[in-house]
């Protein structure tokens, strides 16, 4: 794994890419990297500092210019609202807790420092490692999709996925969401799930449930793909039913297994349902809205996907060919094909029944890129399928190479327009003014824009924000 070539070009990618890390907590990313700050700084989860320290437009609606939180965002416990999961806290712990320890004790030795969680070594810690979870769910993504097309079109797939999607923006530029981490736990479930499906023993169900489990622990919507396990053992039942005899040895055996499957994932869940207790008042308070009946069955089907409010195909139509992809997977593995598209599919209606399906503040529809180890299975196939058309491998790769690096410039002078402000962070987009900017108005401002990202980021990024505070008609 670690001496092919493909894996040394993409850690090369990796490595040249970093530098786009940008240390920045803003909007959802202050609920996220709150629980991380307030734990290991004050062992709590109080998030008033967090809430007076964040950014300028998540402030104004929440805090007074004397520094007073609304009481509307206190819960019944007494502790300050926050619905989000706990587990982006929990991956980025390994990177926050030595840099804790060296600020405290740079302080011990007299050093004036900050070690209050919102200084720049600490973001540059969480940066970094939203970073590289995304890398690292990246490489479990093409190491799968190489088993069933090889590397070659994998490591295109997986170039196509990370360059022409939405997860730049929340691997890099805004990486205090959950939606990079989100990659990484759902290929390493993918990835052990498919690792050990032939024969899956009892401890193998147990760590699959603890992986579940934390899947859950970084993003609530990732129920959808334990459509995986479940689809796998109705199947075993049902194998096991139509079997001599019914096979009743075999079908309580799976029945035992299925259980401490179930067990595991509920305590991997426990961090989330001990928050839920401590700030709500009981385990199972998300804090959300529950979604009535009229959701469920009146959901936005055809908004998610084709809106010009954040469509995830209208904005990266690079998953065309990956959802294809996952189809056409049928004529290698008819199971996981039939899993995969059930998995994708669960997760696009939960997503079509939400009020905000559209992400509110999004690029691109950024809920599914939890679904990114798919896309890059199916794009995998999708390449290798159209590779037939061709009588010369070298003319496929070419063309395979050339189509992807459109759909990436593209991409990328796309998502300069959403970052600066060119098109709305929030609503509908016209398509017209977009594809005039695209053409004439990024590559006037790309390189301005470039020089001050990587000279003055601090500057950019409060004039990015009060240009959206302005957008909001904040006072």
């Amino acid at each position: 794994m670690i001496r092919s070539r493909y894996f040394q070009i993409l850690g090369i990618l990796f490595i040249l890419t970093l530098p786009l890390s940008n240390p920045w907590v803003r909007g959802d990313g202050v609920n996220y990297y709150a629980y991380a700050r307030a734990m290991l700084v004050q062992h709590n989860l109080n998030f008033e500092d967090d809430w007076r320290h964040a950014n300028l437009s998540f402030r104004t609606l929440s805090v007074s210019p004397q520094g007073q939180i609304a009481p509307d965002f206190y819960t019944s416990t007494g502790h300050v609202r926050n619905n989000y999961a706990v587990g982006s806290a929990i991956l980025w712990a390994p990177f926050l807790v030595p840099v804790h320890a060296c600020m405290l004790l740079l302080r011990r030795m007299g050093f004036d420092v900050a070690a209050d969680g919102f200084s720049k070594p600490y973001l540059l810690a969480m940066a970094w490692a939203t970073a590289f979870y995304g890398f690292m769910g990246l490489c479990l993504s093409f190491r799968m999709a190489s088993f069933y097309v090889g590397e070659r079109w994998a490591f295109l797939a997986t170039l196509g996925i990370w360059f022409a999607s939405a997860l730049p923006v929340y691997m890099y530029f805004i990486p205090c969401y959950s939606h990079a981490l989100s990659v990484f736990v759902v290929a390493l479930f993918l990835w052990y799930w498919l690792k050990t499906r032939d024969s899956r023993s009892l401890a193998a169900w147990l760590a699959l449930g603890l992986l579940s489990g934390l899947m859950l622990d970084v993003y609530y919507l990732n129920i959808a793909i334990l459509v995986l396990p479940l689809g796998e053992s109705l199947w075993g039942y049902w194998n096991n039913w139509r079997a001599p005899g019914h096979a009743w040895a075999e079908m309580r055996g799976l029945f035992a297994k299925n259980l401490a499957y179930c067990l595991a994932t509920a305590t991997a869940f426990l961090p989330t349902l001990i928050t839920r207790q401590i700030i709500n008042g009981h385990p199972l308070e998300l804090g959300y809205d529950p979604l009535g009946l009229s959701h469920w069955i009146h959901p936005a089907l055809w908004q998610p996907l084709f809106s010009s409010n954040h469509g995830l195909i209208t904005w990266t139509p690079i998953v065309i060919p990956a959802l294809v992809g996952l189809i056409l997977l049928r004529n290698r593995d008819r199971g996981l094909a039939a899993l995969s598209v059930a998995a994708v599919v669960a997760f696009y209606y939960i997503v079509a029944c939400h009020s905000d399906w559209h992400g509110v503040s999004s690029f691109s529809n950024r809920f599914f890129i939890s679904l990114t180890p798919f896309f890059i299975l199916g794009l995998g196939v999708a390449l290798r399928e159209a590779a037939r058309w061709f009588k010369q491998p070298r003319a496929a790769l070419a063309t395979a190479a050339a189509a992807l690096g459109a759909l990436i410039l593209w991409n990328a002078a796309f998502i300069f327009q959403w970052g600066v402000g060119l098109i709305p962070h929030r609503g509908p987009i016209a398509w017209g003014q977009m594809a005039y900017n695209q053409v004439f108005v990024v590559p006037a401002r790309l390189g301005g824009a470039l020089k001050s990202y990587f000279t003055n980021r601090g500057a950019m990024m409060q004039h990015i924000e009060a240009e959206d505070v302005k957008r909001l008609g904040i006072d």
